[in-house]
């Protein structure tokens, strides 16, 4: 299996190195598929709003429900997360590198992205996922323990790319 994994520590730095990443080998003309944070949180929002990009060239949706400014639960809205897997599933015929920007609460319940993630691996495209430390050991029992950690950089996730699918698709850098 060519399936990867990165761990970034503090809000949002998963999402900051995934969009870099995506941002440098769509440069490089690689066929992406998966999601990614469209920018970074407005610090006047909610921290835990957030929009996505279904890559390689949208939609893009708004993951979090407004639930007003004393809500303490979750944010998520689930319904949007499997609406955002259909449009990757369907995007992954031709894809280079499958980016999905977390492994969170769904995925770790065997929904969300799940699907996606196994039906790249079914099709041997490179997957790259964030995920956080509380998920990991829920991650790594999904993966079967076949998942790589890399560094969180883009230079490591270059060499793992290139080690996955072969150097011949990555420009200098």
């Amino acid at each position: 299996m060519k399936i990867a994994y990165v761990t970034v520590q503090g809000r949002g730095r998963i999402d900051d190195l995934l969009a870099e990443v995506a941002h440098a080998f769509e440069d490089d003309g690689l066929r992406l598929a998966g999601t990614v944070r469209v920018k970074p949180a407005d610090p006047s929002g909610h921290p835990c709003d957030m929009d996505l990009r279904v890559l390689p060239d949208g939609p893009g949706f708004r993951i979090s429900q407004p639930l007003g400014p004393m809500a303490k639960g979750c944010r998520l809205d689930g319904g949007v997360i499997e609406a955002i897997a259909a449009e990757v599933e369907a995007r992954l015929g031709g894809a280079d590198l499958l980016i999905v920007n977390k492994f969170g609460k769904l995925e770790a319940q065997g929904r969300g992205l799940c699907p996606a993630i196994t039906l790249a691996m079914d099709m041997e495209i490179p997957t790259l996922v964030g995920v956080n430390e509380m998920n990991v050991p829920d991650f790594l029992s999904f993966s079967d323990g076949a998942a790589e950690t890399l560094r969180p950089d883009l230079r490591a996730i270059r060499s793992w790319f290139e080690k996955a699918h072969g150097p011949r698709f990555l420009a200098a850098g």
